[in-house]
């Protein structure tokens, strides 16, 4: 059973559909016990980087979630999920995250003609066939909510990339975690593959 986290962010119901029409048991939980017993963890979300750590610090998550990270446990980090893995934002102020990889999150420069928000679906490079993106071609058609990026410090865990006035990182992937700043939810047919493929890596591992 997979653990979709509850920490009052986010289009929860939209992640749990998605892996239901896959076949893919998943709960939604908001307590460590819940995340110790699930076989993968996905941590979605929408909103403000400093909100995120603080919802996770008050329902005492922080530790769960990176005791299941470190421990082996497949996880997978969506749009917020994502960011909440790296060493610090830079949305609103300076806040620590879980520090999982080092690297920011910055936000997109201004650019002549492209609105901040990215809203909308773009396309993904694929740099690395992480588990996730078995049977999505190269190039394929993502859909992205976000003015915030992350820029890792170690190139080898970027998987995929997404070129929006510049070329950044959309997808990383080392070991049993994975995450991505789309949403495979949202994302139509290959959105779904990409949360069949989850369900089978953590089947699988």
């Amino acid at each position: 059973m997979l653990a979709i986290v509850d920490y009052g962010m986010g289009n929860l119901r939209s992640v749990w559909k998605g892996f239901a029409k896959v076949g893919v048991e998943a709960r939604v939980v908001n307590s460590a016990r819940e995340i110790n017993d699930a076989s993968g963890v996905v941590l979605p979300g929408v909103g403000a980087f400093r909100d995120c750590i603080k919802n996770l610090e008050a329902l005492e998550l922080v530790g769960p979630l990176k005791k299941s990270i470190t421990g082996g446990k497949p996880f997978l980090g969506i749009c917020l999920g994502l960011h909440a893995l790296f060493t610090e934002s830079y949305e609103f102020g300076r806040y620590e995250g879980l520090d999982i990889f080092r690297g920011k999150v910055v936000r997109f420069p201004e650019v002549p003609g492209l609105k901040v928000p990215q809203i909308g679906w773009n396309t993904i490079n694929i740099k690395r066939r992480a588990p996730v993106l078995e049977g999505i071609p190269d190039a394929s058609s993502f859909y992205f909510v976000h003015s915030y990026y992350v820029l890792p410090e170690d190139p080898s865990i970027v998987a995929a990339t997404t070129n929006y006035g510049l070329e950044y990182t959309s997808m990383i992937w080392k070991d049993n975690v994975l995450a991505a700043q789309f949403h495979p939810e949202k994302s139509q047919a290959m959105g779904l593959r990409m949360l069949k493929a989850f369900g089978d890596f953590v089947k699988s591992s």
